[in-house]
């Protein structure tokens, strides 16, 4: 019995061992092999690999993906102009040296991400001071970003990393500034919108202007018009009247009296003082014999 146990106890040691020599590396990973505290090597290729049991060699693994580090905090920075600025950002890295990393950091994320924060700050401290805020936030955004990404190449490359893209997420003034420049800005709008008023305004009273002397012009053409066709229409009439005359000497000279009878007595009030003699009463002396004349004219033609 002692014996059988005694077997078990040693079988299961040795496929404890054996288990400890098998490691399997994901493809996402890289594995460092240790012997003894000194890097053995580096796989950097998946599946299953051997090695010595502990303590004789060890392995640790590191992520191979694209890693990120968001910026916890708002760094300031001052412009061309020396104004101060409020810039936050982020950066995509991944490992590329796995020995090297780890020589540099021990293989502590934490420590490599706060060198990689340092040496991108400072990049971008050498590009902010070089340019303006204008040109920081929309004119050479390109150009400021591949600056970042061309200093912070080769240092990168020293710590076992490469930082493969550098963005700014938020730029700002800082809070004593922001007031001014609002107010700037308000006051600048104001006056565009004062310049647009004024503007509107000349328009109008140009609009106003050109349709009273459009007014005027119909008016005028109007006037001409009519007064055209009034003299056209009077010099109409005077041809019949003339026509008549010609025909009817008599009875032209009774209607246009009576036409003016008409005209000087309109209401029952009206009173005429003249000669009773005149020639205007000729028809009412004899009316009869002025009728009779017309007629028999009238007849005779």
């Amino acid at each position: 019995m002692n014996r059988l146990i005694s077997s078990v106890v040693a079988i299961a040691i040795v496929l404890m061992v054996l288990y400890s020599t098998i490691f399997v590396v994901d493809q996402r990973s890289y594995a460092i092999v240790f012997a003894l505290g000194e890097v053995k090597s580096v796989i950097s290729e998946p599946g299953l690999h051997f090695k010595l049991p502990p303590p004789f060699q060890n392995v640790l693994t590191l992520d191979k993906r694209i890693l990120t580090i968001d910026s916890p905090e708002t760094d300031r920075f001052i412009t061309a102009e020396k104004k101060n600025i409020l810039v936050d950002t982020y950066v995509k890295w991944r490992i590329t040296e796995p020995r090297l990393y780890y020589v540099s950091f021990g293989g502590d994320e934490r420590r490599a991400q706060d060198r990689m924060s340092q040496i991108v700050k400072a990049a971008l401290n050498d590009e902010i001071t070089k340019r303006t805020v204008r040109e920081v936030i929309s004119g050479e955004r390109g150009k400021v970003m591949e600056a970042i990404r061309t200093k912070v190449t080769d240092e990168s490359k020293q710590i076992g990393v490469e930082i493969i893209d550098v963005r700014l997420k938020r730029v700002d003034y800082v809070e004593q500034i922001n007031n001014s420049v609002y107010d700037r800005m308000k006051s600048e709008r104001a006056r565009v919108a004062n310049e647009l008023r004024s503007t509107g305004s000349a328009e109008s009273e140009k609009i106003r202007a050109d349709a009273d002397r459009q007014r005027v012009v119909i008016l005028a053409e109007a006037y001409r018009e009519a007064e055209k066709m009034r003299g056209a229409g009077d010099a109409e009439a005077s041809q019949i009247y003339a026509q008549a005359f010609g025909q009817n000497p008599e009875f032209y000279k009774f209607y246009r009296s009576l036409e003016a009878y008409r005209a000087s007595f309109k209401t029952k009030s009206d009173v005429l003082v003249v000669d009773p003699n005149s020639e205007f009463f000729k028809y009412f002396k004899a009316p009869g014999a002025g009728a009779a004349g017309a007629a028999g004219a009238t007849k005779g033609k």
